[in-house]
């Protein structure tokens, strides 16, 4: 019972921030199956894909519906990150758990410095699309995703921005396209790993994941962005300084 109840609170912490910032749930899914339900940094990774790619795709359709998803740009930039995503994620179950720790935690300190980032330090590029660089945004991405099962919305959205040249609306409708080619690349690989996971915790934390990214909305709505920001900002570096001092310990 104490399990089910963490996996729900967890879940709807989860929902919440991705809901309300469009991204940087899945840097907190990875702690709390870790911490607070007991996984192995490996399976937490492979949880938290599974976690990723449910709420994403939910996202992906109310995005969808409100026009802000260019669907031809995304596919391309996920196409880029997908044999990435499968050979990290393969690569992702051999690595001592110190590493997966330790790499996690870097990407926690990584995120939350790009939320304490000024808002005017994010331009959208000149319009002129480069491929080289959308393609190496793309595969650095899928990466990402594939070895710490993290969806990358933190990092997608400035990319697609300044890659790219979207509006920030579209960036962030199209970033869950392309975070849910990712994850769905990377789970691939990892199909035997999946089956010995803990349904019973998965299940609760995915549903109130979805349910709280539809709060997170609303909240967004009453409470300033740059603030959330902040907020949760603090929160990562917390997180990732815990989880340093527990794998050097």
């Amino acid at each position: 019972m104490t399990a089910l109840i963490l996996a729900l609170i967890a879940g709807a912490v989860v929902g919440l921030t991705l809901g309300a910032l469009g991204g940087g749930g899945s840097v907190l899914a990875v702690p709390a199956l870790i911490y607070l339900l007991g996984f192995t940094p490996a399976a937490a990774t492979t949880a938290s894909l599974i976690i990723v790619t449910a709420t994403s795709l939910t996202a992906l359709y109310a995005h969808a519906r409100a026009g802000q998803v260019r669907w031809k740009a995304g596919a391309a930039f996920a196409g880029a990150g997908i044999l990435p995503a499968a050979a990290a994620g393969a690569a992702s179950t051999h690595l001592p758990p110190a590493v997966l720790t330790i790499a996690f935690a870097a990407t926690a300190v990584l995120s939350a410095v790009n939320m304490l980032r000024p808002a005017d330090t994010v331009r959208p590029g000149s319009g002129d699309v480069q491929p080289g660089k959308a393609a190496g945004a793309g595969a650095g991405l899928g990466t990402l995703t594939g070895l710490l099962g993290v969806g990358g919305g933190f990092l997608a959205v400035p990319a697609l921005v300044t890659v790219l040249a979207f509006e920030m609306e579209a960036a962030v409708g199209t970033s869950l396209l392309v975070i849910t080619a990712n994850s769905l690349a990377s789970l691939a690989t990892r199909s035997g790993a999946a089956t010995s996971l803990d349904w019973t915790a998965i299940g609760p934390f995915i549903g109130t994941a979805i349910l709280g990214a539809w709060d997170g909305k609303r909240m967004a709505a009453k409470v300033s962005g740059p603030r959330l920001q902040r907020i949760f900002a603090v929160v990562l570096l917390t997180v990732a300084a815990f989880m340093l001092a527990d794998a050097v310990t």
